[in-house]
This record gives structure tokens, C-alpha cells and sequence, in this order.
């Protein structure tokens, strides 16, 4: 499924298999993970994609070679060479790739990636229920970790980070509050389903020691900032968000931080991976084919799935 350019439908096309290169691997794809940074690739909202595109960094797949099955994430490529890099922090590597994004991702039945930002899944999960753990999983963990010790955390958004984190943070006796669009009785109902000792509007309030931004809305930064206590953290885990509006530094004072994440580490990735062989995560899933890509990303743009949405290769 390619994206022609942006804000067009994706459009079902036949093209080669793509040529692993150097330290590429060429991977059968068996499931694509649809994130919400996807949407903001194909709507336009951050620049200067590859195009045309194949979108898609939530992959699970089986290496052709060695017939091992890998995920590939977000992080497709750094250099190795900068400031960054060489400090652990290649998440901010500025010559960085993204998969999907500045480099061919997982709307196809096939697809190359550099070995070296692969990881090896769980035997213990199926490629549907893995694919969503490689972004919604590590990049929501890396900005789980980013709370602290905090006991009472808010998740604004309760999607597919949500219901992955929500369920980490009950087995470490934490309580999670859900905070949602006015109105979404049905992903407040699941927030509580899966683990959260709460769900109710973005608007309520909550006293938190922390809050994790899933939502890319910016006005929910001082409306976190308003229930979060002195000294707590904000967390603002999307790629994209829309502008945050002015407010009073009251809200701000008291110690209380604000702070972005930007993409993720390999070493994240090993620790969460790691991690989840030792603790089950179950998330929920819409599946669909591959060819109805543009009906995943359209109920993911309305609002209309709870969970993750999946897509499977014929």
C-alpha cells in the first residue's frame, strides 16, 4: 500500500521485492501494527517523507535467509558517529532513518531492514499481538520510565500505549487514571477492563503524581499541568502534537517539568523485550487486510478503534 503524496489515500500497487543491501535483511511481513504516527505521515502533518511511501513501523515478519522472526520499529538507521550516538542517546541521532516515514516500512508483503535495528520477539506472542509492541510498546516505555517512582499516573489518550503501559503499571502497584475525549464511554470502559482504577473526561480532576500525553492535542498540557502535583512530570509521548496554548506559570511552578520523548534506543527496545518474556502483555486488536489499509487509518483518524489496529498479508 503506497502514499503517493500527501493527504492522498494509500494505493494498492504491485512492485518488486525489494534487494537487501550490506547490513539489510529482506523480511516476509506478517503483520503491520497501524500507529497514529502513521496518520500524521500520510496526513501531512510532519514534513519531508520519503515519497511515494510505503508506511508502516510496526512490523513483524520472518527473516527470508535464516527463517527468524523479527520485529522492526521505528528507529530504521543512525550514524553512529555523532554527539548522540556515541552518548547513548541515538534516539536524537540528526541524520537519523525512520521506517515508514524516511524509509520503505511494513504496508507490504515484504520489506528490508537494517539487521542491526531489528529484535527478536517473544516466542510466547503471535506476530498479531507483537506488532503493536514495537512501537505503542517501546516508545511508550521509554516514556513510562520517564515518570519515575510515581504512584498516581494520567494517561491522556487511551489507546494502544495506553492499554500496554496500563497493565506494566498495575503489576508494579501503581493506579492509573484515564483520561479520554468527552463522551468515549467505550474506550473508558476498556481502560478500566484492562487495569486503570479510573476512566472519565480529559476535563476531570485528578490529583497525579505524573501524566503520560498519548493524545496529540497540546491543550491537554495545561490541563495535565493543572492536576499533576508539585514536583510531578508531564510527559509528552507523540512524535506530533499540535501547538500548546499559553498558560499561567502557576501551573508550571512547584517543580512540576514538562518534557517531549523522541523516538526510541535499541537498548530500549532490548530491556522492554527482555522485560515482556518474563511478564504477558495482552492488547486488543481490530485486524485487517492489508489492502483495506485505508479503512485501518480512517477508524483510527475518527476515533472508531479501541486498541490497536492490525493489518495481516494475504
Amino acid at each position: 500500500m503506497v502514499l503517493p503524496a500527501a493527504r492522498q489515500p494509500l494505493e494498492l500497487r504491485d512492485i518488486p521485492t525489494p534487494v537487501a543491501n550490506g547490513d539489510q535483511v529482506l523480511i516476509k511481513v506478517s503483520a503491520c501494527a497501524v500507529c497514529r504516527t502513521d496518520l500524521h505521515v500520510v496526513d501531512g502533518e510532519l514534513p519531508d517523507p520519503k515519497l511515494p511511501l510505503i508506511v508502516g513501523h510496526q512490523i513483524v515478519g520472518i527473516d527470508v535467509e535464516s527463517g527468524t522472526r523479527l520485529g522492526v520499529p521505528w528507529l530504521g538507521w543512525t550514524c553512529g558517529q555523532c554527539v548522540y550516538c556515541k552518548s547513548g542517546r541515538e534516539n536524537l541521532c540528526d541524520r537519523a532513518r525512520f521506517t515508514g516515514y524516511t524509509i520503505d516500512g511494513g504496508y507490504a508483503e515484504y520489506t528490508v531492514a537494517d539487521r542491526r535495528f531489528t529484535f527478536a520477539i517473544p516466542e510466547s506472542y503471535s506476530d498479531e499481538e507483537a506488532a503493536p509492541l514495537l512501537c505503542a510498546g517501546l516508545i511508550g516505555f521509554r516514556a513510562y520510565r520517564m515518570i519515575g517512582d510515581a504512584r498516581r499516573v494520567g494517561f491522556y489518550g487511551f489507546g494502544s500505549a495506553a492499554q500496554i503501559l496500563v497493565q506494566i503499571a498495575k503489576a508494579e502497584g501503581r493506579e492509573v487514571f484515564a483520561f479520554t475525549r468527552p463522551g468515549d464511554f467505550d474506550s473508558q470502559r476498556f481502560a478500566l477492563e484492562i487495569g486503570a482504577a479510573w476512566a472519565g473526561d480529559a476535563a476531570a480532576q485528578k490529583p497525579l503524581d505524573a501524566a503520560i500525553l498519548f493524545a496529540p492535542a497540546g491543550e491537554l498540557v495545561p490541563a495535565a499541568l493543572t492536576n499533576v502535583v508539585k514536583g510531578g512530570s508531564v510527559i509528552c509521548a507523540g512524535i506530533h502534537m499540535s501547538d500548546i496554548p499559553s498558560f499561567p506559570y502557576e501551573l508550571l511552578w512547584g517543580e512540576r517539568s514538562v518534557r517531549s520523548v523522541a523516538n526510541l534506543t535499541r537498548r530500549d527496545g532490548e530491556e522492554f523485550f527482555e522485560r515482556l518474556s518474563r511478564f504477558r502483555i495482552h492488547t486488543k486488536r481490530t485486524l485487517f487486510p492489508l489492502a483495506n489499509a485505508n479503512e485501518a487509518l480512517r477508524d483510527l483518524r475518527s476515533g472508531a478503534i479501541t486498541g490497536t489496529a492490525v493489518l495481516t498479508m494475504p
